[in-house]
């Protein structure tokens, strides 16, 4: 049974098909700034799609109440002393268990919308010798907590570390330009979008892939706690995008939030469904070019919005022409 949706909102450029066992749209079209002539069209719908998404907002509280409630002063952390370090640790893997526990648990154990927009029809199988003890959600949670969360708290210590003791090249805080520290701490995601292009294409190369990043591509029908489930590699690569704000005008709070879009955002991109439920809310989920990459391997490696894929010749637009293309 077919479904359609009217709404002026990004989400009708994905032209939606459903039906009781699958869902795929017919053509990701992307949209944003990297357009000539510019299409202002194609911007306003990426800046509308921006602005109206909960996530943004979702993403902006954590880091609100983060930094201002569960974060030492900057004065402690002159020195590298255990107290103020397991307390970061502890406060990161608590934070990885509220936003991607919450989202399995309604999609994959309770399956409270069952298959409805869900990509893969199929449940993942979770009894296979390819993960650390025969399953996949367990293996998932040992890489993104115990490699994840370590590597995704030593950038954000030394982050802090480096600060407090006045090594950053440059120092941005909030009370010396309002203007710079707000533009700046919205174009963090943008930013974020860019390293991961770099760093995802890298991992693809031969060497990396093979002793890397083929552990993340384990998981071909992804699950929430699939999105930070890496090789330590991958991570110390992935998560890299902090040190950007060591060498450019930013408050450690900047670098702070592209760790946290990084880490807590994955399981947007890999929870498998189109659309989440909540009875009669729904947030809607555009990550189907990601979908691909997991499915195909060698497409997709970056956003659609970002022009990296497209100019090298590596963005599948998710059509019938590429899905029957499909590497096996």
């Amino acid at each position: 049974m077919k479904e359609k949706t009217l709404s002026k909102n990004i989400d009708d450029i994905y032209k939606e098909k459903t039906s009781s066992t699958y869902w795929e749209p017919n053509q990701i079209e992307p949209v944003g700034l990297y357009f000539w002539p510019l299409n202002f069209q194609k911007i306003f719908l990426w800046l509308t799609s921006t602005i109206s998404n909960p996530r943004l907002y979702i993403q902006l509280v954590i880091l609100a109440i983060t930094w201002f409630f569960l974060t030492p002063d900057l004065d402690v952390m002159k020195e590298l002393e255990f107290e103020w370090i397991i307390l970061i640790y502890i406060r990161n893997v608590f934070l990885l268990f509220l936003v991607v526990a919450p989202i399995h648990y309604w999609l994959y154990v309770k399956k409270a919308q069952g298959t409805k927009f869900k990509f893969n029809s199929k449940w993942p199988n979770m009894n296979e010798k390819k993960f650390l003890f025969n399953n996949q959600t367990k293996d998932n949670i040992f890489w993104s907590i115990i490699s994840g969360c370590s590597i995704w708290s030593c950038y954000e210590i030394l982050t802090y570390w480096v600060f407090a003791n006045g090594y950053f090249l440059f120092h941005v805080s909030s009370e010396d330009s309002h203007i710079y520290f707000i533009i700046s701490l919205l174009v963090v995601p943008h930013i974020h979008k860019h390293h991961f292009f770099l760093v995802h294409r890298l991992l693809h190369y031969k060497f990396l892939y093979k002793n890397a990043h083929y552990l993340h591509h384990k998981n071909v029908n992804t699950t929430p706690w699939s999105g930070l489930a890496m090789h330590p590699i991958e991570h110390f690569l992935y998560l890299s995008a902090a040190l950007i704000f060591w060498i450019i005008p930013a408050h450690p709070i900047h670098a702070v939030y592209v760790l946290q879009i990084a880490s807590l955002q994955a399981v947007w991109g890999h929870c498998g469904f189109a659309k989440i439920t909540f009875k009669n809310f729904t947030v809607n989920n555009n990550v189907y070019h990601h979908y691909l990459h997991h499915k195909k391997y060698e497409c997709n490696y970056g956003d659609p919005n970002i022009p990296w894929d497209r100019l090298f010749g590596s963005f599948d637009d998710g059509s019938k022409k590429s899905l029957l293309t499909t590497k096996k």
